[in-house]
Parts: structure tokens; sequence; C-alpha cells
């Protein structure tokens, strides 16, 4: 197996003898993210004042074709960037808002950024939330589909991926087949599906919402978030910032006015250098002749010798002993794995004591691999783990 430690030779000889498996949570970050980001303080230094005239009319731009690539969206001014995909929730969903409860289907598998605001939302009477089970994970899709077909919400919220378990959602394409502009909406969460394996949501870009960003298998860190709004979709967002409008800025202002594209979900000032790491993370990724399917044939290779070498107690018998999850009986996998046990946590600890990195989600160690390991790396790891946990 080739070796990509190079392209990450920073972050790697920053903490020589780190046993990382934790990039599903915080990604380590390539040279050409560092590149990138001196490129941005560069930016601006020289520009100063005029430096968002570059950010609006390079940057933006080149960020807006690698991911319209990604995804297959047919036009790449669909997309928008801010901080966090936090605030895109609350553009959307304060845009849908008339003035009685959202009816919202969800899971009971997204992440914390949407349970957390969905669950005060609807303490507030905000929302609704009708929640569709995870598991069994066999009938997953089926039943959200069920639940959908039964009665279609005036949103519906979910996780392509699920963010603890790596279930995968398989039926985007009857889901956003109940879009329309007047509702239903159709949000997905690609965090944990955006280049970690290979999609095509070309047949549903005009009708769902799709969000991710580059904290994670983009390997840009923060403010690196983007949202695909499908045309003719929340035409003015409520929650609104002096970016939706950018060219207006300095014309005489009157009405609210938006961009026609996807920036009329911007918000206010944010801090463009996410995207000036995640562009060079591409531009380096074109080099190596590397896309994400090459990279998740690569890591399905680590992710399968990983399972291999827990089930024959290779790793230890505590992780032998626990409760191997494989949510997905085909296609493409999560680029985790993820063990339940009641201990969980507490073996993220020891392990993290001993400068073995995972993470944990409440009963759920996650173990992930990433383009900076080898197989020599899940045997040190495996090794570690057997050392630590027993």
């Amino acid at each position: 197996m080739k070796s990509y430690k190079h392209l990450f030779s920073r972050a790697l000889a920053a903490s020589p003898g780190r046993i990382h498996f934790a990039a599903h949570s915080h990604h380590l970050w390539p040279d050409a993210s560092y590149e990138g980001h001196m490129a941005a303080w560069d930016d601006a230094a020289s520009l100063a004042d005029r430096k968002w005239e570059k950010v609006f009319g390079e940057v933006i731009p080149e960020a807006q074709r690698h991911i319209a690539s990604e995804l297959g969206l047919p036009d790449p001014r669909t997309l928008a960037f801010t901080a966090n995909t936090h605030e895109f929730l609350s553009r959307i969903f304060t845009s849908k808002w008339d003035g009685k409860p959202i009816d919202v289907l969800t899971t009971d598998g997204e992440f914390h950024s949407f349970r957390r605001q969905s669950a005060r939302w609807e303490e507030r009477g905000f929302i609704k939330r009708r929640i569709v089970p995870c598991e069994p994970f066999d009938t997953f899709t089926q039943r959200f589909l069920a639940a959908m077909r039964d009665r279609p919400a005036e949103v519906a919220f979910l996780s392509h991926v699920m963010f603890r378990t790596g279930l995968r959602f398989d039926g985007a394409e009857e889901l956003a087949s109940y879009a329309s502009p007047d509702g239903p909406w159709v949000v997905l969460d690609l965090y944990h599906s955006f280049m970690a394996m290979p999609v095509d949501f070309s047949k549903i870009a005009d009708r769902a919402f799709l969000m991710g960003g580059g904290y994670k298998y983009a390997m840009a860190g923060e403010n690196a978030a983007y949202l695909h709004a499908p045309p003719g979709y929340a035409l003015r967002p409520t929650q609104t910032g002096w970016f939706a409008d950018f060219g207006a800025m300095e014309g005489k202002q009157g009405e609210v006015g938006y961009n026609a594209d996807g920036s009329r979900f911007l918000g206010a000032t944010y801090d463009p250098t996410g995207l000036y790491r995640f562009n060079g993370v591409r531009r380096m990724l074109e080099r190596e002749g590397l896309d994400t399917a090459a990279i998740s044939e690569r890591c399905a290779k680590l992710r399968a010798q990983l399972v291999t070498a827990i089930e024959a107690s290779e790793a230890g018998s505590a992780l032998r002993g626990a409760e191997l999850l494989k949510p997905n009986a085909n296609g493409s996998q999560s680029r985790f794995i993820s063990i339940r046990h009641p201990k969980a946590v507490e073996w993220k600890s020891t392990l993290m004591a001993n400068n073995i990195y995972t993470d944990a989600r409440d009963d759920i160690l996650r173990i992930g691999v990433a383009l900076y390991h080898e197989e020599a790396d899940v045997g040190a790891f495996c090794a570690g783990a057997a050392k630590v946990l027993g």
C-alpha cells in the first residue's frame, strides 16, 4: 500500500508517537492546508480592504466548483458558505416558519447541532418532531420513507450517514420526490459522506437542500461549511445578512434584496480561511491523482483489516467482547467503525491518556481510518488497545 504520510508531514511531526484513529472527528490537516492558511493571511495583508473582492471573485467560485463536482450538482452557484452548518439550519427553518409549529420528520441519530437545536425549538413550540428510530438498521430507510409517505412532513431532515453508527440512508431520490418550493422541504446532512464516499446527487439537486463541511473528510478544518440551496426554494430567507446582497452594499438601501443564486443564504462577515485551506487540499488531491473513490477504496481495506483484527482479539479481549456494529449490509461504508459498550467513554479516555486517539458518543466508541494510515498503523492501534484496555 502506497504511503501518503508525506502529505501530512507537519501534523504527524507535531506529535511523534501519536496513534490517531479519529479522522472522522477531527481530521489531521495535510500540509496543503497550511499553505492555504498562509495564503489567506497573505491576501489579507496585501489586499487589505480589497480582500473580499478576491474571496468572492476567486476563492468562493473555486470552492463551489470543487463541491459541485463532488456532489454532482449541475450549477456551482447554488452553493453558499458560512462558518458552520448550524447557521444554515437556522436560515432554513426560520424561512419555513409561518406562525405555527413546523411538522418535522427526522431521526434519533442526528448530530448534536440539529438534535439540540431542534429539541429547543420544540420546547418553544417552533417545530413538532416526528422521530424515526435508526434501529433496526436493516429497515431504517424503508421506515423513514414510509413515515414520509403516510404523512409528508413540512421539513424532512436527516443525515445521509449517521454520525454515531455509520448507518447510511439509501432513499434520497424517493424522499426528494415529495419536495416542492411550497413544501415539503428535504434537507440532507452530508457531513459523514462528503468526501468520505462517492456520491451523486444530480437527480435531486433541483429539490433537496444539501449541507456539509470541510472539518472531517475534506481535511480543511473549521469555517468551511456549505449549503446547496435548490433553485426556487426559500427565495428570501428570513434570517439574513448583508452578504446575501453583497453587490448592493454601496447602493442606496431600500427593500431587503437577495441574490437569486445560493448566496441568498449567506449571512454576514465570516472567516474565509477555511475555504483557502479547502481549495489547497483539493488541489493537492488533484496533483496526487487522488479522488474520493480512490481514497475510499484505500480506507475500505484498512477498515476491513481493523474489523478483522478486532474480531480476532488482536486489539484485546475488551474490544472483542463489545458489540461491533455493522449497520450497512452492502455498498459504501463509513470511514469509521462503531463499537457499542457501556464503557465506551471510559475506554476512549484510557486510550487518549496513552496517546491513542479515538472518540466516544455515549455508549459508542468510534475508530476511524484516513489517508495517512497504512497497514502497520492498524497493527499499532490494535497492539496499543490490547495493552491499555486488556
